[in-house]
């Protein structure tokens, strides 16, 4: 079984609950890392036998620090119409709220379409060196390339001007996309502050949406290809930051677009 899956494997617990742990593989400085606990909460809405449809969008927000250990994740369908369906979700420690969730899923009928928001002309993944190790432990689990815009190896203090990231990457081993690990992939930019000031300040995320413009048929055509990402900082100011992020599959499709708001001390 593939790492992913193992940690974001969840069993029946009850009438809308299911259970789970955390995975050592997906650690971060403190607790897991916030994509894999966004990833296990899109899970519990894609093993409900209720779900109608796909995901198109998802919004979790980090009310505390995921301990180490079980939780619970409740999933209600709390409305369900003829083509869409919305959901409220919990992810239970102690029974306390450690993350809240909504999602929106939905089946999706052809109509006409267009991307405005083309995938820009960058090297491809196989011209860049894959990115040295850092020591966390859940980015082991990305073959990560950086195109531009990598998060400082030294922290000199000084303003870069811009915080745009752009990076191909695909789990490591490989592993079909689905919607859980896009989702995952969507939380995996370093923060926009740390590119900006180059100075390891205290933050982290509050609350992430993802927004999916593509559907199973397509995340299961982009296969074990790499997903180039980009996410540019808006705003920082009073404590919080936040960024715009999309991902294009190397056809140039777009996935989804992700938007992120962080905390930050001095």
């Amino acid at each position: 079984m593939h790492v992913l899956d193992e940690a974001i494997a969840l069993q029946p617990a009850g009438e809308n609950l299911l259970s789970g742990r955390t995975h050592p593989e997906y650690a971060n400085f403190i607790g897991p890392y916030g994509g894999v606990t966004a990833a296990q909460m899109v899970q519990a809405v894609m093993v409900h036998p209720q779900r109608l449809g796909d995901p198109v969008a998802f919004t979790v927000n980090f009310a505390a620090a995921v301990a180490d250990g079980e939780f619970t994740i409740e999933a209600i369908p709390a409305r369900t119409n003829r083509s869409t369906q919305h959901w409220m979700l919990r992810m239970l420690q102690g029974g306390q709220a450690v993350s809240t969730a909504t999602a929106m899923t939905a089946l999706r009928r052809p109509t006409w379409g267009t991307t405005e928001a083309a995938m820009p002309a960058v090297p491809r993944p196989h011209e860049l060196p894959a990115e040295p190790m850092r020591p966390v432990r859940w980015i082991r689990h990305y073959d990560r390339r950086i195109v531009e815009g990598d998060a400082p190896h030294e922290w000199k203090g000084q303003d870069a001007g811009a915080s745009r990231t752009r990076l191909w990457l695909r789990d490591q081993p490989g592993r079909t996309l689905d919607f859980p690990s896009l989702t995952a992939i969507a939380d995996t930019f370093f923060p926009r502050l740390w590119l900006r000031r180059a100075q390891q300040t205290p933050l982290g995320t509050v609350s992430m949406t993802v927004y999916y413009h593509a559907d199973s048929a397509v995340l299961a055509a982009t296969g074990t290809g790499y997903v180039l990402a980009q996410a540019q900082g808006q705003g920082f100011r009073d404590g919080y930051l936040d960024h715009t992020g999309l991902l294009w599959n190397e056809a140039g499709e777009l996935l989804a677009t992700t938007h992120q708001l962080m905390y930050y001390k001095e």
